[in-house]
């Protein structure tokens, strides 16, 4: 504006290192908020989640000591979680389960096996990067489900037992209601894959 004079304040050079320690520093907020939502998850899971090198992932884990705990997975694979969390027994039974697409589960976890059976993967995550619902038993995707006009259809790829199936029908009832008055067709844009057919051994139509 007429009249006003400029002035110029020359900036204090940040601090030598001071970058460096900062990113350093997000790395393990990154690495522990990670595995709070997603733990135990290995280190290979990080580094696709976030496509950070190997060499500061394993700086981060080196650096917050005692807040990772690490434990051993299948296979005798290191992973990873937060140090204050319990641990369930091996034998722990993992509940049925339906995720919706693009769940968190399936998307933090690459390891082979881990959630999502090798020979399956082909049939649940799309090359565009989306995964489709899928249901979870003993921890392992088992089949694929959608919505339907007279409830929600669930789709198996082996023959499951009849404690699987019980667990699997009072989760699909529950949803299925809670959908009740909401759009039937939701993933309406990839019905083709249900027509082009999936390996099925079991099917069901479940009703709320």
């Amino acid at each position: 504006m007429p009249g006003r004079t400029r002035q110029y304040i020359m900036c204090r050079p940040a601090a030598p290192g001071s970058a460096a320690q900062e990113a350093d520093a997000g790395v393990r907020l990154l690495l522990l908020a990670y595995l709070q939502a997603f733990g135990p998850a290995s280190a290979q899971d990080f580094a696709r989640f976030t496509l950070l090198t190997r060499t500061a992932i394993t700086q981060a884990l080196h650096e917050l000591g005692d807040e990772v705990l690490r434990v051993t997975g299948p296979g005798r694979a290191a992973l990873f979680d937060v140090g204050d969390v319990t641990v369930p027994a091996e034998d722990t039974p993992a509940p049925q389960s339906l995720l919706p697409m693009w769940d968190g589960a399936l998307m933090a976890r690459t390891g082979a096996g881990r959630v999502v059976p090798e020979g399956y993967r082909p049939l649940v995550a799309r090359r565009n990067g989306d995964m489709l619902p899928c249901l979870l038993v003993d921890g392992q995707v088992a089949r694929v489900w959608r919505a339907a006009d007279s409830g929600l259809e669930l789709t198996a790829f082996y023959k499951l037992g009849k404690v699987a199936w019980q667990g699997l029908t009072g989760e699909a009832e529950r949803l299925s209601a809670l959908l009740a008055d909401r759009d039937p067709a939701v993933y309406r844009r990839y019905g083709h894959l249900w027509d082009k057919g999936f390996p099925v051994a079991e099917s069901a139509i479940v009703k709320g």
